[in-house]
């Protein structure tokens, strides 16, 4: 069987605090940088448009509400000017482009990782399923709709935001749906040390586990920066560690050296053969499983806080957005039987 190979590039940015259209210019130029060195698949951070919320670290609730109607105004909708370049991009160089936004519905903001594909066609938004303890303050949850893998030009995807992969059963949902390629993303510039090392444990674990690839994103801060979102030493020492951009075989293996600091990307070449050699010996959702004693059962139906028609609706007229009761009345069943 002929081995198929794909190159990925996990991009270490330093987001334009306080500008969308800056980030997104940065986004765009990196993708182009990607691409002239032969990337296929290009991931970038969490919420690195226009950026991620590290105020809310460090800020009290009461003394944080300037700085999150900020980032309200900065945020991303979904279709957008911003979407749009990021789309053309990805279509222009013909690459897979895994964008963190911040994406605002209307009242609110949500953790929303983008997947375009290689023709620049938007084939997965999803949003976090729970935000991370201080982050509950900004963002809104996600839903089950989200938890998907989806064919792209470079293979099967899944993709996950930061502490996600501590929900063993939102990792097992993707890799039941035999996930080749995962895209993870975290924030970087956070926590200290400890933050990079926990996420490494957590990365090469999960692509043994899977038997799949990951490519794995974190954003990064300079000195500059960490001085622009507080002017106290001892809170600035919390915005600094926690980066690891790396790209990791299914055996667990790094397939080149991770960035830990400063910007920059890491690429590697991607053999698709090894994910047969691994799921060879260990297969999680396959021979591995017990699904007669294990499985698990996952809502995929979107929510919306409205369903049915308001009165006044007449027959003809254009229905509502009916999800989660009104959808169709299944969940998927996420048990490789």
């Amino acid at each position: 069987m002929a081995s198929r190979t794909v190159k990925a590039a996990a991009v270490q940015l330093s987001p334009v605090l306080g500008s969308r259209e800056g980030t997104i210019g940065k986004v765009v130029s990196a993708i182009a940088e990607a691409a002239a060195a032969g990337a296929e698949l290009v991931v970038f951070p969490e919420t690195v448009v226009p950026y991620y919320p590290y105020f809310s670290f460090i800020t009290p609730a009461v003394k944080m509400g300037a700085a999150h109607l900020a980032l309200y105004e900065q945020a991303v909708s979904v279709p957008s000017p911003a979407t749009d370049q990021v789309a053309t991009a990805a279509r222009e160089y013909g690459a897979v482009v895994v964008l963190g936004v911040n994406e605002r519905d209307h009242g609110t903001l949500y953790n929303t990782q983008l997947v375009f594909d290689a023709d620049g066609s938007l084939v997965l938004k999803r949003r976090k399923i729970t935000p991370t303890y201080h982050e509950r303050m900004v963002w809104g949850q996600g839903d089950g709709a989200g938890l998907k893998t989806v064919d792209t030009a470079i293979g099967r995807l899944g993709a996950l935001a930061c502490w996600e992969h501590y929900n063993p059963l939102a990792r097992y949902s993707l890799m039941a749906q035999h996930e080749e390629v995962h895209c993870s993303q975290f924030p970087g510039s956070l926590v200290g040390p400890i933050f990079a090392e926990q996420m490494e444990v957590t990365m090469r674990h999960h692509a043994l586990e899977s038997g799949c690839f990951v490519v794995n994103a974190t954003a990064w801060l300079s000195e500059d920066q960490i001085g622009q979102i507080t002017a106290d030493p001892d809170l600035q020492k919390a915005l600094r560690g926690g980066c690891y951009s790396a790209i990791i075989s299914p055996e667990g293996k790094h397939l080149c050296e991770p960035l830990r600091e400063s910007e920059g990307m890491v690429i590697a070449e991607l053999d698709f053969a090894l994910i047969t050699k691994r799921k060879r010996m260990m297969d999680s959702v396959g021979h591995y499983a017990r699904p007669e004693l294990l499985s698990l059962n996952l809502d995929a139906r979107e929510t919306a806080p409205l369903h049915g028609a308001p009165a006044g609706t007449k027959p003809g007229d254009s229905p509502l957005r009916t999800t989660h009761h009104d959808q169709a009345r299944e969940s998927s069943e996420c048990s490789d039987a």
